[in-house]
């Protein structure tokens, strides 16, 4: 039969199992606003009731309360995949959309000061010039326009570039993340497999390194793989970025300026110089999407491109302008003269300057209609209603950004979706709730107070079997 003292073993045990999970709802309760943290759940198991053999062994035994065998972390490694796989794509559009909508902006379309309405002024100052040759007032407002027209397309073209230097600086800064986060990945491997090995929980280190793999999956993409020991590898394109307790180091190659990046940036692995990165996903991928450089068809970086779109621009307009210009006659009778002109060794748009600086040197007319003659400057005037004018070549490129910006955002906003969702379903399965945390704190509690019962009843009785026997009849 069982022993008395054995009862109150079996109370103790209550106890403690009761009292590990009141630990344990503190726990999660204390850190319900902690990022990253995952809930946990005690694992107790019921302990058989002792062996017995011999003569007076024979009866039914009761078992000998309950083992607390662990802290379990309720998580889930399929969300936990999803989650990252998410935030991957999501930093990668996350990053174009920005640089695209930044991008439109600039372009300042529509609007007064856009270059679609100065490139209007500027046919409309040439049309004022032909009415009245000879005049001051009309020329001065031509070439004033036309001073306009070459500062919108310098300052767009230097909007481009300075967006493009500053991405580039922030590319360096995100890999010095990626960097660090895989640091403290391996060091945090190194604490969980020893901690394992000692027998201690890992789980609030286990929670740490998954918010790290997760901000390594929102820098680079990449995929987590557990190992035995449990120490987790995290593969960036295939290639190991963490393994085990040793992490590798990536950083940024490329000038950082537009004009001469002409090789692009990439990213690449520290102790194999040359060797580029593979990226499935991530902030970085974005970056280093937005900042390749301009390929024959626009395929390629979208600030790249729209850099040569404003060259193109400005060497289209001299041409087209210069081209008419150069048939007329300027007031000293002589003819060959440009209108626009290119500062050597710097981009189109930002070396477009004006040529003439008065009605005299500005060629109007042929030479052929004497003082009064305007031909020139009407023909001139005419070439923003032209099928391949300046204006059509403008819109074009607007109207391609916008494209390209509305793309961006609205699959920026899928893949924020997307992340959002499995985050949800991450925290459904990982996150506290102080409602379901509450209805356990009471029922350890009761536990608590159930087998403070017992063991004050078992005492009860062995104060009776030790103090009150032998004393009947006195």
């Amino acid at each position: 039969m069982g022993s008395t003292f054995g009862g109150l073993n079996t109370a103790y045990r209550g106890l403690t199992a009761a009292r590990t999970g009141l630990d344990v709802v503190g726990q999660n309760i204390a850190n319900v606003n902690t990022d990253g943290y995952t809930r946990q759940r005690v694992t107790q198991s019921s302990i058989e009731a002792a062996a017995r053999v011999g003569l007076y062994s024979t009866g039914v035994q009761p078992g000998q309360g309950a083992s607390v065998d662990g802290i379990a972390r309720i998580g889930d490694r399929f969300a936990d995949a999803q989650v990252r796989g998410a935030a991957g794509a999501a930093g990668y559009q996350g990053v174009r959309a920005s640089v695209t909508a930044a991008l439109e902006s600039s372009l300042a379309e529509p609007g007064t000061t856009g270059l679609s309405t100065q490139l209007t002024k500027f046919w409309s100052a040439w049309q004022d010039v032909s009415n009245n040759p000879s005049a001051a007032a009309p020329a001065a407002v031509l070439l004033g326009q036309a001073q306009t027209i070459a500062g919108t397309l310098a300052s767009g073209y230097k909007a481009v570039d300075d967006q493009w230097t500053a991405q580039r600086q922030q590319v360096d800064g995100l890999a010095s993340q990626l960097n660090t986060a895989a640091t403290q990945v391996a060091d945090l491997n190194v604490r969980i497999r020893t901690a394992q090995q000692q027998g201690v929980s890992t789980n609030e280190l286990v929670d740490a390194r998954s918010v790290l793999t997760e901000k390594i999956a929102t820098l680079a993409g990449g995929t987590v793989r557990d190992n035995a020991d449990g120490t987790v590898d995290v593969l960036v394109g295939g290639n190991a970025l963490v393994s085990g307790d040793s992490a590798r180091q990536v950083r940024v190659t490329g000038d950082y300026t537009l004009a001469t990046a002409t090789a692009g940036v990439s990213l690449e692995w520290t102790h194999r110089p040359g060797d580029a990165v593979a990226l499935d996903g991530g902030s970085i991928a974005g970056s280093l999407s937005v900042l390749a450089p301009a390929e024959p068809g626009g395929a390629g970086g979208v600030l790249a491109e729209a850099a040569a779109s404003y060259d193109a621009l400005a060497t289209q307009l001299a041409t087209q302008v210069n081209a008419v210009h150069a048939t007329g006659t300027t007031a000293d009778g002589t003819t060959g003269h440009a209108f626009f002109a290119f500062t050597a060794g710097v981009p189109a748009a930002r070396g477009l300057t004006v040529v003439p600086t008065s009605a005299a040197t500005i060629a109007s007319g042929n030479g052929t209609g004497g003082a009064l003659d305007g031909s020139v400057a009407r023909a001139i005037g005419q070439i923003g209603l032209s099928t391949g004018s300046p204006d059509r070549a403008w819109g074009t490129i607007v109207s391609t950004i916008g494209a390209v910006a509305q793309t961006e955002s609205d699959r920026s906003t899928l893949t924020d979706l997307s992340a959002t969702s499995a985050k949800n379903r991450q925290l459904s399965t990982a996150g506290v709730s102080l409602d379901e945390e509450n209805v356990n704190l009471l029922t350890y509690q009761h536990a608590y107070q159930g087998a403070a019962r017992v063991m004050t009843a078992i005492d009860e009785m062995l104060d009776t079997l030790i103090n009150g026997m032998g004393r009947v009849g006195r």
